[in-house]
């Protein structure tokens, strides 16, 4: 087939959405589908089947755009005709006006439109400081499917919950794919030493952008409440616009010498990571799905999570202790005490982790995506049939 792929976030594989979209784009290639991706990416400049458009210019705001990892791209409707105008189906990755434009072209042409969810609007309100104002959220579903999800022939959602969301709060059913964004066969359970000057430690590990809806202060608040604070060692592995003010307030409720990692690390460093860990907490209090949580559990970590009703990630828990009060430091700490005072517990339910991941599989979940584009596209051949 010939697959058009319109993104606006694509570039330094360190988000959610760029993961996703480059791991569809591979699979599709390897697949022998002819795929051709527009997209903002300077880098892709001149590489075979990427079509690079310019960023809107959002002046005084461009650096502030560009520390919260948005991108909005300018929807050049030259770049767009000629990838979309002879494709078999046509998706769309975000929500945008790039998208928008390119959904437009789809139809104008006859091109079968398929898009992603990946977008919940706590993810665009947290800008406007609307993030807990529910009734607006409400209108940012419904604006989302007036321009965009209402025209697409399938809509691939995550998770089920966010499916749920979505279709609950825009007042629409659309023909849904559930499908997760699926975890390499590269995160697995190997032998890994820790560093030297973690010897003696037991280190609890969260992956996940430094933003607010992250919560990486319940975890830092929670270790002062443990039963031993000096035996843990946070890692906080990612990267975002809150680093330093979670720096300054580490410095403040911890201990000196007790200070946490926080750092970007590369693939192979991750994994190494997430092999000598001993606990994953994940506290982000708004998620779509969280594959950082499926690869800490596809690599052996036992999760404690956040119970948050505006979270899919809780629905990876497969016991109570797997949970904790989303605003209680109090609840977590008693968590990572029990886990850590547990081991042959902790071991147990490492191995039921293990039988539960395996639908997690990316190669899987890649062949479920590419299923859903060859539906749409037949749709449009039953459809000239008819």
């Amino acid at each position: 087939m010939k697959i058009a792929i319109i993104c606006d976030v694509l570039g330094k594989e360190n988000n959610g959405t760029t993961i996703a979209a480059m791991n569809l784009i591979r699979s599709l290639r390897a697949k022998g589908h002819d795929v051709r991706v527009v997209c903002p990416d300077e880098e892709r400049r001149g590489e075979d089947g990427y079509y690079v458009v310019e960023k809107i210019n959002f002046g005084i705001f461009n650096e502030y755009v560009a520390e919260n990892g948005v991108v909005i791209s300018r929807p050049d409707e030259d770049t767009l005709r000629s990838v979309i105008a002879d494709a078999d189906v046509c998706h769309l990755v975000t929500p945008f006006f790039l998208a928008h434009k390119g959904m437009e072209i789809a139809r104008e042409c006859g091109v079968p439109v398929t898009a992603s969810f990946h977008c919940q609007a706590e993810n665009i309100s947290s800008h406007l400081f609307l993030m807990n104002a529910s009734r607006f959220n409400t209108q940012i579903y419904k604006v989302l499917y007036s321009y965009i999800y209402r025209y697409c022939t399938a809509v691939h959602y995550p998770t089920q919950f966010i499916c749920d969301v979505f279709e609950r709060e825009c007042g629409h059913e659309t023909n849904h794919y559930v499908i997760s964004n699926g975890v390499g066969s590269e995160f697995v359970r190997r032998p890994c030493e820790k560093p030297a000057e973690y010897a003696g430690k037991k280190v609890v590990l969260f992956t996940g952008r430094y933003s607010k809806e992250k919560c990486h202060k319940t975890l830092i608040d929670a270790v002062p409440l443990t039963r031993d604070p000096e035996r843990i060692q946070l890692v906080f592995a990612g990267c975002g616009p809150l680093e330093e003010k979670l720096r300054e307030y580490c410095a403040k409720q911890l201990p000196a010498g007790n200070q946490p990692l926080f750092r970007f690390f590369s693939r192979e460093e991750m994994l190494r990571v997430l092999n000598y860990a001993d606990l994953y907490v994940h506290p982000a209090e708004i998620e779509i799905e969280a594959i950082a949580c499926l690869e800490a559990i596809k690599c052996g970590l036992v999760p404690v999570i956040a119970d948050s009703p505006r979270s899919a990630t809780r629905y990876f828990a497969l016991g109570e202790k797997n949970l904790f009060r989303y605003d209680s430091p109090a609840d977590l700490a008693g968590r990572i005490d029990w886990w850590l005072d547990h081991p042959d517990e902790l071991e147990a339910c490492r191995r039921e982790y293990e039988g539960y991941s395996a639908q997690f599989d990316r190669d899987r979940c890649m062949d479920r995506m590419e299923q859903m584009l060859i539906d749409a596209a037949n749709s449009r051949n039953a459809a000239v049939k008819g």
